[in-house]
């Protein structure tokens, strides 16, 4: 699940992405493309690329509303916000200040743009969820 403390990542963003949107997958293939979309504003044709595996435009928002139909998780909301404390955390924990993060990142953010993503103030998409989450899990002691 995205929104649990990350301590370790896999050899690359890609891989992190891959193996979350697995656990997508498997929620949707679960429950179904046309029940999700009942229980979500997510579109068909998105879940249906979900389910096939491909890697649809999500927003941090929209990636909560997936993962939250998972037996035993928390609420969309609760989702978003344990995600971003976690980042908040894992860069104490690793001690990185957003100029570090910003410096490993394989991505086009700059250090206010990652302060204000990771603190709710500014959308993030899911892929600029992972991307920061991968460098502060990999920085992580």
């Amino acid at each position: 699940m995205f929104y649990e403390q990350r301590m370790t990542v896999p050899d690359s963003p890609a891989d992190l992405r891959a193996e979350y949107e697995a656990d997508f997958a498997a929620i949707v293939d679960e429950r179904g493309p046309e029940a999700i979309t009942d229980d979500t504003d997510l579109e068909r044709e998105t879940l249906e690329a979900i389910a096939a595996g491909d890697s649809p435009a999500l927003t941090l928002e929209q990636a909560a509303r997936v993962q939250s139909l998972e037996e035993g998780a928390p609420d969309p909301e609760t989702i978003v916000t344990m995600a971003l404390e976690h980042l908040l955390l894992g860069m104490s924990t690793a001690v990185l200040d957003v100029d570090a993060v910003e410096s490993h990142l394989e991505i086009d953010l700059d250090a206010k743009e990652i302060h204000q993503k990771i603190e709710g103030r500014a959308p993030m998409s899911f892929g600029e969820f992972v991307h920061i989450q991968y460098v502060i899990a990999d920085g992580a002691p």
